[in-house]
């Protein structure tokens, strides 16, 4: 992969917003009124802040199905499902005669029958000389990080619809179908296709059949291909240097169920776990005054974009790293106090007894002034993640977060805990009733043979857990015979408090907190991915499928052909991924020089998210 899923995706939808041309720096944009649905606002929402669409001339932008009024002598660029409710709306709007010309830019292709219904649709309200182009962008998922998407369909697929009992054949196919074309739109932005792996008799099987079929009838009609080189997406002035195909790896959520579970130590991992964390957006309610007694709660929203340097630098970092950087930028922008105090002296804003000689200090203040606008940014992140981080912390401390973290990390790497599981089980003041569940199923997923079951059970009906989750762990753990395989995690170690407490205006204190390094360790997932890209054999990984959709026919074996190690990977996860599998894929990325490997999923999900949808499973069970 020559550049990131998320470079791809941002150079398709400079083309939309450009109404289909080449983006240059020499041409001016044209005014225009983006129009989108859900999910197009879900895609574009990560990708471009309110400035980028002012720079690609888009002067309104609005939902499809929201009041809108007609405005004249204005092109408008929708981007949009064709779903039926979207392509009926968009004919109204054509014979409302709402916009001078009309490009539609559909997420995902439009079938002929509502392409059919469009054209007929302009042809009677007589706009047809303004409809401009029409085009089908194969952009259905959403670019989360530059390495990290998720898919983005009308269609549920989360983890509890991959496996209800009452689960009906055709929802089954339509949700693959869904699964399939998000995968399809993936490597069509990217301009490759892949070499497909995945294990055998589950729903990641069902998938990458699929996909194998719909990429190969693509490559059938050479003229029309989308992976040809002159219709491989590249930005302007740049040219393809990387011909090795990437392999794609498709896994089903089921071979671990340990991981999305876990708490987490890793600041995006956290954030998305106690917060109102989507899209990238966070929501932060704090309280106000802590003596008042109505206790008013304030809402923060932060958008944790690409232009949020901290936030890309420190994210994957484990928590209390996190606040010992949020520090050292508070010392940091503090020493510029002096500075600015001086500053404001010379410029006669504030009271000073030092003399000052203004022509000694002309360039300083030159060169203070053009850093001013980068110290206000600066100033600007610090406010953020001292907020969020505060936050983060708050539910830490109330919730011993770090002592859960500590006990599954022991758990999972087969080492004894400081603590028995019991008392944490029975602690009326550390953990929530959601929190004790996670703990104890991954208790009971790592152990070949749980003996005080019941006892256990009882300790957390007392602590208001709802066990249903347990019901189904217990058919998944039968059904997978995982019992002595476990999961292998990492183990960690105390080092004690940090060595200075933060400074009031940081709004940290971190005593109480232990202060956890993260063991380097490799995931199930990992080194499944490990084992593929290396072309390494062991009985895990030898029975997985080998799908290569450029053969002239589908082979149907498990072998793979490939002679060199892969250089570049997709990992994707049916039926739910999360942020700690992703950190671990990119770490590993990162341990490999010349590697390059981007993490997807059908749905990210938080813990207790993924834990409600156990919960509902459990219920089916009779």
């Amino acid at each position: 992969m020559s550049y990131s899923i998320r470079e791809r995706q941002i150079g398709a939808l400079r083309s939309v917003l450009n109404l289909g041309a080449q983006v240059t720096k020499n041409i001016e944009p044209e005014w225009k009124v983006l129009i989108y649905d859900n999910a197009g606002q879900d895609i574009i929402t990560p990708l471009f802040s309110v400035a980028d669409l002012r720079n690609y001339g888009v002067t309104l932008y609005t939902s499809l199905h929201g009041q809108r009024d007609a405005v004249p002598d204005v092109s408008a660029v929708y981007f949009v499902l064709p779903t039926e409710n979207n392509i009926k709306r968009i004919c109204e709007d054509m014979n409302n005669g709402l916009y001078d010309s009309y490009y539609f830019n559909f997420i995902s292709a439009i079938s002929r029958k509502k392409l059919e219904d469009l054209a007929s649709a302009a042809i009677h309200a007589d706009v047809a000389s303004n409809v401009m182009k029409i085009f089908d962008q194969y952009v259905n998922f959403t670019t989360l990080e530059h390495d990290l998407f998720e898919l983005n369909s009308a269609s549920d697929l989360s983890y509890y619809n991959f496996n209800k009992s009452n689960l009906k054949d055709h929802e089954m196919d339509e949700i693959i179908n869904a699964i399939v074309d998000g995968l399809y739109c993936v490597f069509v932005t990217m301009g490759t296709i892949p070499i497909i792996r995945c294990p055998t008799g589950n729903a990641a099987e069902m998938v990458a059949t699929k996909l194998d079929k719909k990429l190969r009838d693509n490559l059938k009609d050479a003229r029309n291909s989308f992976f040809s080189l002159t219709n491989t997406m590249v930005e302007p002035g740049q040219q393809i240097t990387n011909f090795q195909r990437p392999l794609l790896l498709i896994a089903d959520r089921n071979i671990d169920l340990a991981t999305p579970l876990h708490h987490t130590w890793t600041y995006q991992a956290l954030v998305h776990d106690v917060l109102d964390m989507k899209l990238n957006k966070v929501i932060v309610t704090e309280t106000v005054d802590d003596n008042a007694m109505a206790r008013p709660m304030k809402t923060q929203s932060f958008n944790l974009g690409s232009t949020d340097k901290f936030w890309h630098q420190h994210r994957g970092n484990p928590f209390p790293q996190v606040a010992e950087a949020v520090q050292e930028e508070i010392e940091e922008y503090k020493s510029h106090e002096g500075e600015v105090q001086r500053l404001k002296a010379v410029m006669g804003l504030a009271e000073s007894d030092q003399a000052v000689d203004i022509s000694d200090n002309t360039a300083k203040l030159t060169s203070a002034m053009s850093s001013l606008p980068q110290l206000l940014e600066k100033k600007r992140l610090i406010d953020i993640h001292t907020t969020i981080a505060t936050a983060v912390l708050g539910s830490i401390k109330e919730r011993k977060l770090d002592e859960y973290f500590e006990t599954e990390e022991k758990l999972m790497s087969k080492t004894t805990g400081e603590k028995p599981l019991i008392e944490f089980l029975r602690d009326s003041k550390g953990g929530s009733p959601e929190d004790k569940m996670r703990l104890f199923l991954i208790y009971y997923i790592c152990q070949s043979q749980v003996n005080d079951l019941d006892e256990l059970i009882r300790a957390l009906e007392d602590s208001g857990c709802d066990i249903d989750a347990l019901k189904y762990v217990k058919r998944w753990k039968q059904y997978t015979m995982v019992g002595d395989v476990g999961v292998r995690g990492g183990g960690t170690k105390t080092i004690g408090m940090f060595s200075h407490l933060m400074s009031t205006g940081s709004q940290f204190v971190m005593e109480g907190v232990k202060n956890l390094v993260l063991k380097k360790h490799k995931l199930p997932l990992t080194k499944i991915l490990d084992n593929l890209m290396e072309l390494k054999s062991n009985q895990e990984i030898d029975s997985y499928r080998y799908f290569d959709p450029k053969l002239a026919r589908a082979l149907d074996t498990s072998m793979g052909r490939a002679k060199a190690p892969y250089t570049d990977a997709v990992v994707f996860v049916v039926g739910g991924g999360n942020y700690i599998e992703y950190h671990n894929i990119m770490e590993y990325s990162r341990n490999k020089p010349g590697r390059r490997v981007a993490y997807g999923c059908s749905q990210l999900l938080n813990a207790n998210q993924f834990l409600q949808q156990l919960c509902q499973l459990g219920k089916e069970i009779q």
